[in-house]
């Protein structure tokens, strides 16, 4: 299959079934089209995506359109990726880092799931 898993386009419309009512673990990229550094964030983002489709949502949400989002969650600046689990924010990264280093906190938040399924 060529077709890429792309993150899911999030809005004030989606944002309450995507991601706070979840049953996965949420990535949320805020970002904005005029910040430098979310473009060189937008690539790892869709890896992400692509390589954790199936077992949490990824989803890019951009400030300019929903900043009463972003403020809700204290976002100050961006880049900001925000990780969600059961609705709550359980951990945020400011700035660009790489792949790796998201996929461990994903994989952080999947694990006791699957805890929490075998007990």
């Amino acid at each position: 299959m060529t077709d890429r898993v792309k993150p899911l386009t999030l809005t004030a419309e989606n944002f309450q079934t995507e991601v706070i009512e979840s049953k996965t673990p949420v990535l949320v990229d805020l970002w904005a089209a005029w910040c430098g550094p979310c473009r060189v964030v937008n690539p790892i983002v869709e890896e992400i995506a692509a390589n954790f489709a199936g077992r949490a949502t990824v989803g890019k949400l951009n400030i300019d359109e929903y900043g009463e989002i972003a403020s809700r969650y204290k976002v100050q600046a961006i880049p900001t990726l925000l990780f969600f689990q059961d609705g709550v924010v359980v951990d945020r990264v400011v700035g660009v880092v790489p792949a790796k280093a998201i996929a461990q906190k994903l994989n952080a938040l999947l694990e006791p799931a699957a805890d929490r399924q075998a007990a």
